[in-house]
């Protein structure tokens, strides 16, 4: 609900501030002291259109600013995020703040949490918190949409469980159409790709490519083709270390055995040198060892043969033609194969999955033709009763010969929400035709008419806040009271802030919220007295609220009689508020 409203430089309004709360505000004054601007204000929160005229004489801009504490869930709150809005949570609830700025230019700005946001989705959020029914301003339940989803949530949770398994198989219906129209509309494409992917498979298949392979053809080319030179260097190696026929010298095999031998003779003299004679022993070991590897190498060398080389480079030049054309290297080369052999499956099982596919589909309609029509016998029920207790509501509402009629027609196509069309009709008087909401009725009647849906739909379709203006427009007397009586009875659900001339629809309220006009001479000029008038907004106390009341009945708010016909016209509404609240 929203717990404070600001307003400043709009229209006659300076400077004003409305805490309001939760139940009944109405807000009162004289003509023209400014009491749409409330409604106005409301508006622009909305994302409604911005009038450069609305801005107060010799101000630079207009601004409209409103608290509202939400549950921390409400989508109101999760679209403000997805906006960026900074969100305060306490206590259970969430506190966002919503403010539009016009300037005299016409120019407008929107801040949605403290951040300036696209007035779009100033429009989203403030939807999702306000409605206002008035005289200009658009109905909620305008679109067919809205009046089916009204209706559905009037039905109740019989209608809500068929609706859930209906919205379950039309899911999985409407996937499966698109998958088999996928592959029908695409078989040659498809085919042709089957075609292409066999081939590319069949390629790499032939090459047979192992992970790892190309490095290992690398090492070994580079190995074949400089055979001589690491045969010779291998050959040069094995002889320095046994020359067995080296041109000069000793080999290091023989220098250190002859070491060794010469520590081991005095090595009885000097444990040291018996140290170093075994650690000569090991070094001559891994010579001999290294000696006949060397060997080895060079055996290898010679038993690869010259043929070996062009097999490699054979084998790596039919890898590099795969990294080519297939992936930048061997391994995901192989990777790219196995992902277009699972792919080459899907495209081989066409026809199977067609089969199954229009078997689904078979299925699934036959199960939504069967729910949709549970749904529509459930909708036409829910139907009858919304019109009757909303034709009752406005006999109350001094439309006595006025009915509403829901008609629920059934069509062949099935959609998300089912096979209906939803309606909701107005008959003005008996013998007129039955028409949409919104026409053929006027401003005041058609305020009257949405209190009726509103007051029957408030327990199973709630909006946080309600705003009437001039609810009450052309009626008065016993009507009048009926209108505050179910105004009272709505606000039991929701805020509802009405903007009225009626004491009878005042009386009921929880908070009397005033607009007092004040007009300053500022001059006189041929033409008369210049001035400025301007307004002020407050809430009025209990001894307040009586005088307002018989300004309301009389025009006197000083007479005697007057005040106490106002607080008897309390005193009944706050009885028959009570005796509706047991």
């Amino acid at each position: 609900m929203i717990e404070e409203l600001r307003i400043r430089d709009l229209g006659v309004i300076t400077e004003a501030s409305l805490p309001l709360g939760p139940g009944l505000s109405v807000v009162t004054g004289e003509t023209g002291a400014g009491k749409t601007m409330v409604v106005t204000a409301l508006g622009l929160l909305l994302g409604g259109r911005s009038d450069a005229g609305a801005v107060r004489t010799g101000a630079k801009s207009a601004l409209a600013e409103a608290r509202v504490r939400l549950e921390p869930g409400h989508a109101a709150v999760v679209r403000a995020q997805e906006a960026g809005a900074d969100i305060e949570e306490y206590d259970g609830g969430a506190e966002l703040l919503l403010a539009r700025t016009v300037g005299a230019d016409g120019r407008s700005r929107a801040h949605v949490g403290g951040r300036s946001a696209p007035v779009g989705v100033l429009a989203e959020v403030g939807g999702a918190l306000v409605v206002i029914h008035g005289q200009s301003e658009q109905l909620r339940l305008k679109s067919p949409a809205a009046q089916r989803e009204a209706l559905d949530k009037f039905a109740g949770e019989k209608l809500a469980s068929v609706q859930k398994d209906y919205a379950e198989t039309y899911t999985r219906w409407t996937a499966a159409r698109r998958e088999l129209d996928e592959l029908v509309s695409s078989s040659r494409e498809r085919i042709r790709e089957a075609e292409s992917l066999e081939a590319s498979l069949a390629e790499i298949a032939e090459v047979d490519p192992q992970p790892g392979e190309d490095e290992e053809l690398r090492a070994e080319s580079a190995r074949l083709s400089n055979a001589e030179a690491l045969r010779v260097a291998a050959q040069q190696a094995h002889e320095a270390l046994v020359a067995e026929d080296f041109a000069e010298g000793a080999d290091a095999t023989t220098l250190v055995d002859t070491a060794k031998r010469t520590l081991e003779q005095v090595a009885e003299h000097d444990a040291e040198l018996g140290a170093s004679a075994e650690r000569l022993a090991e070094v001559g070991y891994l010579l001999a060892d290294i000696a006949a590897s060397l060997a080895s190498y060079g055996a290898s060398l010679d038993s690869d043969g010259p043929g070996r080389l062009s097999e490699v480079e054979e084998r790596r030049a039919a890898l590099t033609g795969l990294t080519r054309k297939y992936a930048p290297t061997l391994d995901e080369v192989i990777a790219w194969a196995e992902t277009g052999q699972k792919r080459l499956f899907e495209l081989q099982d066409d026809d199977g999955r067609i089969e199954v596919l229009t078997a689904q589909i078979a299925a699934d309609e036959a199960r939504l033709r069967e729910l949709a029509a549970e749904m529509t016998a459930q909708r036409r029920d829910a139907a009858g009763a919304l019109a009757a207790r909303v034709s009752e509501e406005l006999t109350a509402l001094a439309m006595p010969d006025a009915t509403l009629q829901v008609a629920v027609e059934e069509t062949d196509e099935l959609g998300p929400e089912g096979a209906d069309t939803v309606a909701i009709l107005l008959r003005p008087h008996a013998g007129a035709p039955a028409r949409p909401l919104g026409k053929g009725a006027s401003g005041g009647e058609l305020s009257r008419v949405m209190l009726a849906i509103e007051v029957v739909l408030a327990a199973v379709d709630p909006v946080p806040t309600f705003v009437f203006d001039e609810v009450d427009s052309g009626v008065g007397g016993r009507a009048a009271v009926e209108i505050g009586r179910r105004l009272a009875m709505l606000a039991q659900h929701v805020q509802v802030l009405v903007v009225t001339h009626l004491p009878q629809v005042a009386a009921f309220a929880d908070r009397h919220i005033t607009v007092i006009k004040n007009s300053i001479a500022t001059g006189r000029t041929s033409d008369g007295v210049q001035g400025v008038t301007s307004s002020d907004i407050r809430v009025l106390g209990e001894e307040e609220r009586v005088v307002e009341l018989a300004r309301m009945l009389a025009g006197q708010e000083d007479s005697a009689s007057a005040q106490a016909h106002a607080l008897e016209l309390l005193e009944d509404a706050q009885a028959s508020r009570a005796t509706a609240a047991r």
